[in-house]
């Protein structure tokens, strides 16, 4: 979303763009991995545990093996993060490349904290406002000041808490899947509010995100092209009918409907921004 907000607004770097994906896929990577061995390691992933099996649960993988790989994608994130950062700005030294620098890091201690540790955030019901921040505001945000070195057009910050709430979503379907389970050893969102609440939540989640982008739309638009991605409101009404009628691993479908969803949003509103 934030590489489509700064074509609209000049030329893009090809190679600032690959590695800005890349980097983005990586932690995507290191938060998936980083998340199964601190269940593992707390005891959470269970066999009774609902949705797709693991690498670890189903024996495939041991402990060494995947701190190890985790150590790889840190690296990973790492070098291609930094890359990033000296194709657009040409150098690693200054006030802004540093500041990124730093982000970077943050970024990676947030994708692996949120059940590694002793006291990870994902274990105190931290999860949503660390994925609201990272997913969505850091990601988006970021990834157009990556291309434009702009800080004035506050308007992104729309776009940016679109697909925050949308990725809130997605964690929150996957805590209310894992209610049951996740009563033993750690608290979520979903806990705190029961599994009717819950399901409040994750509507307003997605008409928060849907009401974000739409008046990011108004504001910027000018062409009718703006608005094609209404084309993927009926996925998304299709996955709170889903939420509102499913429960433990029934859920599961959900999932990956809204990140698909998502995803489509995001390349037809570029699209049409174009």
């Amino acid at each position: 979303m934030g590489t489509f907000i700064a074509a609209t607004w000049q030329p893009l770097s090809a190679g600032t763009t690959i590695l800005l994906l890349s980097t983005t896929a990586l932690l995507q990577i290191l938060s998936n991995l980083s998340n199964e061995l601190g269940d593992t390691l707390h005891g959470t992933d269970t066999d009774e545990r609902q949705g797709i099996r693991y690498s670890l649960q189903d024996g495939d993988m041991t402990l060494p093996q995947m701190k190890r790989l985790i150590l790889v994608v840190v690296v990973c994130c790492a070098v291609s993060g930094l890359a990033m950062i000296w194709c657009s700005f040409g150098t690693l030294i200054g006030i802004e490349p540093l500041l990124l620098v730093l982000l970077g890091a943050a970024a990676i201690t947030a994708a692996m904290r949120y059940t590694l540790g002793k006291n990870p955030y994902g274990y105190r019901g931290w999860g949503d406002l660390f994925v609201f921040i990272f997913f969505g505001l850091v990601s988006v945000c970021g990834g157009y000041y990556i291309h434009t070195h702009d800080l004035t057009n506050l308007l992104v910050l729309l776009s940016a808490c679109a697909i925050g709430f949308f990725s809130i979503g997605v964690l929150n379907v996957n805590n209310i899947r894992d209610m049951k389970t996740d009563a033993a050893n750690r608290t979520t969102v979903a806990l705190k509010l029961g599994l009717r609440r819950a399901r409040i939540y994750q509507t307003l989640l997605i008409v928060a995100g849907w009401v974000a982008m739409a008046i990011y739309t108004a504001l910027t638009a000018t062409h009718w092209a703006a608005w094609l991605y209404v084309l993927t409101l009926p996925l998304y009404i299709k996955h709170l009918y889903g939420v509102w009628h499913r429960e433990e691993s029934a859920l599961d479908p959900m999932l990956p409907l809204l990140v698909i969803s998502t995803f489509l949003l995001t390349l037809l509103a570029g699209v049409g921004m174009l």
